[in-house]
């Protein structure tokens, strides 16, 4: 398996949510839970990037092979969350060769869906492996070849890392994620999507 960690972006207050999305619900555990199994199959090394209602999430992940990382000034915005996380690993670990970056709120996303991406990496040739919904938004999860490190660990603000993907169109590969994106950012959205895929519960 290439040195490629994995980075979850799961520092946020969830201000339109109305409450910690780390903690919802999904299938039969917590949303974090839920992500961690997720990616688990995945990586040999998973990053959580922690801010917001840290104290409350520690005790969930516990159980699980996973780095945290607590990010102090997370009201400062997500782009300034995956800055950070991306200093602590490439200081810890300076020979990886790239960072796959998720989000806590897209549960839709598959673990099929990280190892397609990570099997169309090839190193040294300064790819960005971006995910493609099926009406054309293209975006997050995204791997990044470690080209593009120092972009990334000068981030900051709400943009995320879209504009480094703007600027290299001719180094994306786009990956078709279906109608997986979908960002729960808001009550309804989660009640809506919870009916639909977890009709059991």
């Amino acid at each position: 398996m290439t040195n490629i960690p994995h980075i979850l972006l799961a520092a946020g207050t969830s201000k339109r949510m109305g409450q910690p999305k780390q903690l919802l619900r999904w299938t039969n555990k917590s949303l974090i839970q839920f992500q961690v199994e997720t990616i688990l199959p995945t990586t040999e090394k998973l990053y959580i990037i922690l801010g917001a209602y840290a104290p409350l999430i520690h005790p969930l992940l516990k159980n699980y092979k996973v780095e945290l990382i607590q990010f102090d000034q997370w009201e400062k915005g997500m782009s300034n969350s995956l800055a950070y996380g991306i200093q602590e690993i490439f200081h810890s670990n300076p020979k990886i060769e790239g960072i796959l970056v998720s989000l806590i709120d897209q549960p839709l996303v598959t673990t099929s869906h990280f190892l397609n991406m990570r099997a169309n990496f090839i190193k040294g040739k300064n790819q960005i492996i971006a995910s493609e919904s099926d009406s054309g938004w293209s975006g997050v999860p995204v791997l990044f070849d470690a080209y593009y490190f120092d972009e990334l660990q000068k981030l900051s603000g709400e943009e995320g890392a879209k504009r480094i993907l703007k600027k290299n169109k001719a180094n994306t590969i786009l990956i078709n994620a279906g109608n997986a994106l979908i960002d729960m950012d808001t009550p309804e959205v989660y009640q809506k999507l919870f009916k639909k895929f977890n009709p059991q519960s």
